[in-house]
């Protein structure tokens, strides 16, 4: 691995790991996941931002870049956005209107429409890359934590819906179904994403599984050790390339005291503290790390994927074909959207 200092992004050294070896371009993807910080409560500058790094990681050959959970939208670590049991703070409720704000529509919502949307898939179709976008979704007044994909071409390809959000984030987002759990056949391959901890749940990774995916993204916002162990448990049980990427952010990259506290460890934190450490990884189908985790700062972690090791790791172990027994184990997936309100005639909801 060769450690390659790029220019200053927002006044952050960003450094990228690239594997230096000279494979078959015909059977290799380079990949690039992105460790930095959203600019939180400011969608166009974080956008900018997101349109910087992307920029960097093309001009080193990436075809495909994959950013961090909530990348666009923010994730609002250590804040409670003012709620007890039984009790909502009127704080709080602002704090969640600013948060509303800063969340974008995505396409299949009636009647809305898409500027981020669009500017994201301009961007991947004026670098050539498949894009893998962490953002907060705005359905109405329900928000969801959501990754979008575009191919290389800049066209739109769906989004996915974090099936079940962890703990807190369940007060502010809403939940997937089983209608955007989608894989996509990219020019980089069969590539689809679980959202942190959902990433635990079998059951979903089966189902992943079954669609073919090749390339499991794993955006996240979980930095600690023992991520690593799940991301490579997964990359062995799915016989795929997993590319986690994490945000790495200080608590000055979040507004200052009191427009925005921290509930935990408040009184300790200064403006330099870093709240969430990165852990940003890329693991091989045999379980090889191929770049990371990097827990230093920004970063575009950077590796060539031999698309021919996830043969090699089938052959071994395919979870959803020879390794099956669905005469004794099986799962029935409900991918119909889940809607609580349905109308007979067109527009008669508009």
């Amino acid at each position: 691995m060769a450690l390659v200092p790029t220019t200053e992004t927002d006044s952050a050294a960003v450094f990228t790991e690239v594997n230096m070896g000279s494979p078959d371009s015909g059977s290799t993807v380079r990949a690039t996941v992105v460790q930095a910080a959203t600019i939180f409560y400011d969608t166009p500058a974080t956008l900018d931002k997101a349109e910087r790094l992307l920029a960097e990681a093309a001009s080193y050959g990436s075809q495909l870049v994959v950013f961090p959970e909530a990348f666009i939208g923010g994730y609002p670590r250590g804040s409670s956005f003012g709620v007890t049991i039984g009790n909502r703070t009127l704080k709080g409720k602002e704090d969640f209107r600013k948060y509303h704000a800063a969340a974008i529509n995505v396409p299949g919502i009636t009647m809305q429409i898409f500027p981020e949307v669009d500017r994201l898939a301009a961007m991947a179709g004026k670098y050539k890359v498949t894009l893998v976008m962490g953002v907060i979704e705005r359905d109405g007044y329900t928000l969801y934590c959501s990754v979008l994909f575009f191919d290389n071409q800049g066209c739109y390809l769906g989004k996915h819906r974090k099936l079940m959000p962890t703990a807190l984030e369940r007060i502010i987002w809403g939940f997937g179904d089983g209608s955007n759990i989608p894989v996509f056949d990219t020019p980089v391959g069969k590539v689809g994403a679980a959202i942190c901890w959902e990433n635990k749940m079998p059951l979903l990774r089966t189902a992943m599984y079954a669609k073919g995916i090749e390339i499991y993204c794993a955006p996240t916002a979980d930095s600690r050790e023992v991520w690593q162990a799940s991301m490579t448990h997964i990359a062995l049980e799915g016989g795929c390339f997993v590319l986690s990427a994490n945000q790495f952010c200080r608590r000055k990259d979040y507004p200052p005291p009191p427009e925005y506290d921290f509930i935990t460890g408040t009184d300790e934190l200064t403006p330099e503290s870093v709240v969430c450490d990165g852990g940003s990884v890329i693991i091989s189908p045999s379980g090889a790390v191929l770049a990371g985790p990097n827990y230093d700062g920004e970063a575009l972690i950077t590796a060539d994927l031999d698309l021919g090791e996830i043969a090699r790791a089938k052959f071994d172990f395919d979870v959803v074909g020879h390794y099956a027994r669905p005469e004794v184990l099986s799962l029935i997936v409900r991918d119909d959207p889940a809607t609580p309100v349905s109308f007979t005639s067109e527009g008669s909801h508009k």
